[in-house]
Order: C-alpha cells, then structure tokens, then sequence
C-alpha cells in the first residue's frame, strides 16, 4: 500500500471533531443569550457546557474561556454534581481533539478529576459516567489495557444501578474496547445488549427523546462494527437508521448532524467502491451545508472528496482538488486552526506521488516538527511513514530505514501489525539494496511473522462474519419469539374480551325475563353497550394503520368518521335495546314463556 492509499489520519480526527458538534456560528449567539438569562449556576452550568463545546469548532480560544468559567462556577457553587458536570464537560470538548497529546491529555485530566470529586462524594452513577469516558479516551490513545480496565470498573458499578442509558453505554463501550482487541464475538455480542436494552426502555413520553439519542448511538456503532469487518451493506443499513432516527431525537444540532450522516454513509459507499454514490452523497452533505449558511459543515465532505483521490491513486487530481476554491476553504479550515501542517503533508504526500521530489521534500520537513511533537502515536506513525516513502523513492536509503524503524517501532508498541508488517517490507528491500543482507534476511523473516499474523486476523474476520450473520439471526429469532409470544397473548385477551362482551349482553336479556329493576338493567345496559362500542373502536385503532401510516391528520380524520358513525348508532342501539328489556313487552313474553312452561308441566 503506497503511502497515497493511506488516510490522512489527522483530517480524519478533524471530521470527527466536526461531527460532534456541528453548530453554525447563528447558534452560539443563541446559546450565549440564553447564557445571559440564565439565573442559577445550574442552568448557567447548562448553557457554558453547550457554548464551550460548540465552541471548538469555531474558536478554540473561547471555548476555553467558557469551559473555564464553567468549571469556576460551579467550584463556586459548592455543588458536587455540579463540580462533577463542569469537569465532565471540559473533558468531552478536549476529546474532540484527541489526535493531538495535549488535547488527550487535557481530556483524561478533567474526567480524572471528575472521577475523584463524585468518589470522595459517593456519586456512583457519575462514578460510573467518568470511568466510561476515561475508557473511550484511552481506547482513542491506542491504552487498550487501561480502557479494559476503565469500562471492567464502570460496568461492576453500572450494573447495580438502575440506570438504562449508563448501561446502554457500558455495553457500548465493552463492544468499543474489544473491537480494538480483535475480539469481535464478544464486540458485537455488547453492541447488540446494548440496542436490547435500548429498544426495551418504554415509549413513554419522557423517554422518547433518551430512547432516540440511545437508540441513533448504538446504530452508529453497529455501523462502525460491520464496516470493520468490510460488512458494508449491513454497514450502511444501520448508519441509514442512525440517520432516520435523527428526527426522533430532538437534538439541538439535528438538521447540521444530517450532513454529517449523509457524508458518512457516502464513505461507507466508497469503501464498498460505489463510487458514484459516494461522490452523490458528498455533493448532498456539502448542499446541506450551504443551505445551513454553515461553511464549516462542508469541510467532512471535502475531507471525504479528497481522501477519495488519494485512496484510489489520483494524485494530480487531489493537487488539483487542493487547489480548488473547495480546497481553498479546507486549508482556511485547517488554518484557523491550527492545522497548517496538515496541509503541509498532504502537498507534501501528493508531491511525492507525483514524483516532484523537490517540491515534495519542502512540504514534509515543514510539517515534520508538528507530527512529531503534537500528535497522537497513530498519526505520527502514519505520517514517519510517508516521510520513509518519499525518501525510499530518492534513494536515500540510510533516511528511509530510520523512518521505517519508527514506524516499526510504534506499531509494535501500540498494537498496529500492519505498520509492523510494511515496515518490515521495506526495511527489507532498504537493507538488501545497501548491502546488508543480515539485517535484510531478518526484517524478511519478521514481515512473514506478521504477514501470517495479519492473514490469521483476516481470518477471523471471515470468522466474526459467519458469527455476527449466527449472532444477528439469533437475535431476530428471540425478538419473533417475543412478538409471537405477545400476539398469543393480544389472541387471548381479544377472546377474553368477546366471550365477557357476550357473557354480559346475555346476562342483560336475562335479566329482562326476571323481576329486576329498570335502573339495574340501564346500569348494566349502559356498561354492556360501552363496552362492545369501545371494542370496536380498539379493532378498528389496530387495524387502520395500514391506511393512515400513523400519520396524526389521518388518524384523528378517520376517528372521527367512525365516532360520527359509531356514537349515534351506539346511543340508539342502546336506547331501543333497554327500552324493550324494561317495557311491558318483554313482561308480555315472559308471561307466554312461563305460561308454557306450565302447559307443558
């Protein structure tokens, strides 16, 4: 794989901070004059943590200003939960930015705090809330360890409380975590507990926008599973669902959100090479963005069109693309924050693919020094080896072997076999073409080693296929067993309800035939009646779904067609009904009735 096919990592993490808090600028205006109106340090608290994060997509400098503010008041206020909040918050907007140490550091050290404010002050639930976090933030770090132990800790507590949306994301974070561990079985098996107990919370009203949140999270991760093992079809089912429940959950930032879905399930498209539908997908994501007058929102969607050149090996058209007016507002986007080196690489990686070595050779020095002393290990490996490939292609090769060292060196440390694997390629070729055929004899020995460990890898993948398509049919097996289950008891129910229906109007006739009072037959007339009215009001509710689609104008039309039908029907019906049973002649038909009785006797 040349160093072109590669993702630029770090614009990648950019996406991703974007996509958590896509808001245009309109918005922190709002949010600040609310701010302004808030009266207590609760609801100041509130609107500081929506403001401070919303803010590191616009001004990174403001945001830190507010989060501070935040984090003032509420050690102020002497709240605890409020303490815990203020950290918490500060926390998730430093893990937006996570590629890069300081930021990551930043992250772990608010939630540390956060954990060690709500353990001095017994606040299990934030206990729990922290621990989380603090999982998914050394997960993104490549401490794969310390997030098992995080999420062992978080889920030991979450487990005994009664709290469904901590234990949502304590499944989510298990499937997380051992995602990254290669332990897909048990992955996806978290994934799917974690959408059970999700379906499960009840459609109540003051659950429904919980539920929604929930429910659109664990699509996306269900999503981001089976796009892990090149399942994209089932990948891009669920990101359509996550999209479809948007509407659901009444979040502040949904309408900015759908471009962000939109361009994700374009690159879902483009892994499965429908390329065209990716590119119409990414066109869409940046349409939306326009008619949001939100230039930032567009910038995924560039990332996205310009990852696509250098993945399928469009080296002039990336350059190109860069120099476009779209490649234009990335660079500003970039720029603002910070992120000059990045474009940096991505002249520098083009250049190279393009063999204008010189040009090539400027850009990447000039972004060397960032790479290596602010980014993630991740990053900086991905960025060590196209530095080794470019100076692989000039034949410098004393250069290109110390890179790959690196590369080499990190992938060891943090897991990443397959920068181990191409490392060890090169430094192979690198070492036989200087002469060495020693250490090239070694790194050829060490790239079988871990060619053969990725291919046993691979096939577990083909493994966790076979058992997610088990796992996933199990599961569809349970849920029709349920809904069989609960049919059979809707059927008992139903004739439960038809058998008392009968049971009462026969008992009202004979009623008629005995010495009863009229008001006793009206009373049990008017229950009579309103039940078997009521009952046909609850079939014909159940069964017209199929026209109206639940739509509420449809809804409410067809009800009232049937009441106007139903009402008059159910009062005359009643009146004629009773009317007999208490008039003199149902007395005249007893009379007959017992008067041949006694002829007969």
């Amino acid at each position: 794989m040349t160093a072109l096919k590669k993702l630029i990592l770090l614009i990648s993490i950019v996406y991703s901070f974007i996509a958590a808090q896509a808001q245009q600028a309109a918005v922190v205006d709002s949010i600040k004059r609310e701010l302004a109106k808030a009266p207590t340090a609760r609801e100041k608290i509130y609107w500081l943590d929506n403001l401070s994060r919303t803010l590191m997509n616009v001004n990174q400098a403001e945001a830190e200003k507010y989060g501070n503010e935040q984090i003032t008041i509420a050690e102020e206020s002497r709240d605890r939960d409020l303490m815990v909040a203020a950290y918490m918050s500060n926390g998730l907007r430093c893990s937006y930015l996570v590629s890069q140490k300081i930021y990551a550091n930043r992250s772990l050290d608010y939630y540390n705090t956060a954990l060690t404010i709500a353990r001095q002050n017994k606040l299990e639930e934030k206990i729990g809330a922290a621990q989380l976090q603090l999982s998914i933030v050394n997960l993104s770090i490549l401490e794969k360890d310390k997030a098992l132990s995080y999420v062992n800790q978080a889920f030991s507590l979450i487990s005994t409380l009664q709290n469904d949306s901590l234990l949502v994301e304590a499944h989510n974070t298990y499937g997380r975590v051992y995602l990254a561990r290669n332990e897909k079985t048990l992955s996806l098996r978290h994934f799917f507990n974690a959408l059970r107990i999700a379906e499960e919370i009840k459609d109540e009203k003051k659950n429904e926008r919980k539920k929604s949140i929930l429910l659109r999270n664990c699509y996306l991760l269900l999503s981001s599973f089976y796009s892990n093992i090149d399942e994209y079809d089932k990948a891009i089912d669920y990101a359509t669902l996550a999209y479809k429940q948007l509407e659901h959950t009444k979040e502040r930032n949904a309408a900015y959100q759908r471009a962000i879905d939109i361009n994700t399930i374009g690159n879902l498209f483009a892994a499965k090479k429908n390329y065209d539908i990716a590119i119409d997908h990414f066109e869409r994501s940046i349409k939306i963005a326009d008619s949001l007058k939100f230039a930032n929102l567009k910038i995924p969607a560039y990332i996205s069109i310009l990852n696509q050149y250098l993945k399928i090996d469009e080296p002039k058209k990336a350059l190109d693309y860069m120099n476009s007016q779209s490649g234009q507002q990335l660079k500003n986007f970039l720029t603002n924050f910070g992120l000059t080196s990045v474009i940096d690489q991505v002249y520098g990686v083009t250049y190279s693919e393009l063999n204008q070595f010189d040009s090539a050779r400027l850009y990447l020095i000039k972004a060397l020094p960032f790479f290596e002393k602010s980014t993630s290990e991740t990053n900086k490996a991905s960025f060590y080896g196209q530095l080794a490939g470019f100076y692989d292609k000039t034949r410098e090769n004393s250069k290109a072997i110390e890179y790959y060292l690196k590369v080499k060196e990190i992938g060891e440390n943090k897991g990443i076999l397959e920068n181990v694997k191409d490392a060890a390629k090169h430094l192979d070729t690198l070492y036989a073409r200087t002469g060495d055929f020693k250490m090239a004899s070694t790194y050829n020995a060490l790239y079988y080693e871990y060619k053969d460990s990725i291919e046993k890898i691979n096939k577990q993948n083909e493994l966790a296929q076979i058992e997610a398509l088990d796992e996933q049919q199990r599961l569809d097996r349970i849920l029709f067993e349920k809904e069989e289950a609960k049919a059979k008891r809707n059927r008992v129910q139903y004739m439960a309800i038809i058998i008392a229906i009968a049971a009462l109007f026969i008992g009202l006739v004979m009623l008629g035939w005995f010495k009863v009072s009229a008001s006793t037959i009206k009373a049990i007339g008017f229950f009579a009646f309103l039940l078997f009215f009521e009952f046909i009001f609850l079939i014909f509710k159940k069964n017209i779904y199929g026209i109206t689609h639940g739509e509420p104008l449809k809804d409410l039309a067809f009800m009232i067609a049937l009441a106007a039908l139903l009402v008059p029907l159910h009062h005359w019906l009643e009146h004629k009904v009773i009317h007999f049973l208490t008039s003199h002649h149902m007395l005249k038909l007893r009379g007959i009735f017992t008067k041949k009785q006694d002829e007969l006797s």
